[in-house]
């Protein structure tokens, strides 16, 4: 339930509508393309492949869509993107109608996609800060995280569910879904200013590194994401565990799936009634220190229950750190560069994610899936005590209401 302060806000509701519907739509249809992909070539490969195809637009266009982001309305950025979404899953699913999609379809679609998130996604992260006053941010932060995580846990098996049904039902649903995001999008209205013209420039391209090199605390957070994520990638080998270690076939490897969005959306729904106090840095170490534990406990464990709990565990913990990280960066960042900042956050996510289910499968090859997770879940404790030498300011970080944007 949302509280009274949040939903008096009058441009919360079309962004929830518009985020959700969003991820709905994408999951969905992540799950169903995926399906698709393998019904077409029978190649677990052409599966890493398409993750592939989607992922590598962002490492050429992060730095430009950040300057997009800060340099025209952002707002307008999201509606074009969404439309081009709207079509191009409409295509897909005519396509699919007529029996004429191939893989080289698919994959052109996963790229078109990825380009057209690789330019929504900084301006989407900025949306909050110019609807939810600075008091109110963290708060914010938790309910749309544990939306998120609710629409991250019913996409994925809505998505088999309708495709099960046809492939051309599920991308026609998921275009509906993208439409109901644009309308909600229409509907917002924003405090944003756009930034003048500049001419772009190297240096104003890659601005948003710049700032994040002078604000270490903002680096420290971005960066410690990254390397805890890339390290304690357990999800990664839920398959092998689901088969090989716990025994529990296709539906037990559902139940290992949900458990850290389960606990992610618990925890969440939790911090959006309850904001963290105080000591926020150290909260943020704390629950980095806790994923690495949780991710040791489930390497080592051969207990279904034990494992779930411990997932349940690393999701909770993963968005705790979430919540700080989210929250500093726009609360720290000017308005005038939130677009460039969100860009790299946005690039260091998706590094890390599949980065680190990349070295999780070839460490697990090497030494074994049980010796892999545990080594990630070592890694990830390392790291955050490193991280704690290199970042003081981080581990000094008290109340998020009291952050501030950094004169320019």
């Amino acid at each position: 339930m949302i509280e009274p302060a949040l939903r008096a806000l009058p441009g919360l509701g079309p962004l929830i509508i518009s985020r959700i519907c969003s991820q709905l739509s994408a999951t969905t249809l992540t799950i169903a393309i995926g399906w698709q992909m393998y019904a077409l070539t029978h190649s677990v490969s052409s599966l890493g492949y398409l993750g592939l195809a989607q992922f590598l637009p962002m490492v050429p266009l992060t730095f430009i869509s950040g300057h997009v982001a800060d340099r025209f309305n952002r707002r307008s950025v999201v509606l074009i993107c969404q439309i081009m979404e709207v079509l191009s899953t409409g295509a897909l699913a005519a396509i699919a109608a007529m029996h004429c999609l191939t893989p080289a379809y698919v994959y052109a679609f996963a790229a078109f996609y990825g380009t057209l998130r690789s330019f929504e996604m900084p301006c989407q992260q900025a949306f909050l800060p110019a609807i939810v006053p600075p008091q109110l941010l963290p708060r914010a932060q938790a309910l749309m995280s544990s939306l998120f995580m609710t629409a991250s846990i019913v996409g994925p098996s809505l998505g088999g569910l309708l495709y099960g049904l046809g492939s051309v039902i599920c991308y026609s649903l998921a275009t509906l879904g993208f439409a109901l995001a644009f309308l909600g999008t229409l509907a917002l209205k924003l405090r944003h200013k756009v930034a003048s013209k500049e001419p772009v420039t190297f240096a104003s391209v890659f601005a948003g590194l710049g700032f994040l090199n002078r604000r270490r605390d903002l680096l420290g957070a971005i960066s410690l994401d990254l390397f805890a994520v890339l390290l304690g990638g357990a999800t990664a080998m839920l398959p092998v565990y689901a088969d090989s270690v716990l025994h529990v076939g296709p539906i037990g490897l559902g139940f290992l799936r949900a458990a850290p969005a389960l606990g992610a959306l618990f925890t969440s729904a939790w911090l959006s009634r309850h904001p963290l106090g105080g000591r926020a840095g150290i909260t943020m170490f704390v629950s980095v220190i806790v994923f690495g534990i949780a991710t040791i406990v489930f390497g080592a464990s051969h207990i279904t229950w034990i494992s779930v709990v411990a997932l349940m565990v690393l999701g909770a913990a993963d968005v705790i750190s979430v919540v700080v990280r989210s929250s500093l960066i726009q609360l720290a960042t000017p308005d005038a560069m939130r677009g460039r900042v969100s860009a790299v956050n946005s690039l260091f996510i998706g590094s890390s994610n599949q980065l680190g289910e990349f070295e999780s499968g070839m460490l697990g090859t090497a030494i074994g899936p049980e010796a892999a997770v545990i080594a990630g879940g070592v890694g990830t404790i390392l790291v955050a005590a490193t991280w704690i030498r290199l970042f003081p300011s981080l581990w000094a970080l008290d109340r998020l209401e009291d952050v501030r944007p950094e004169e320019l």
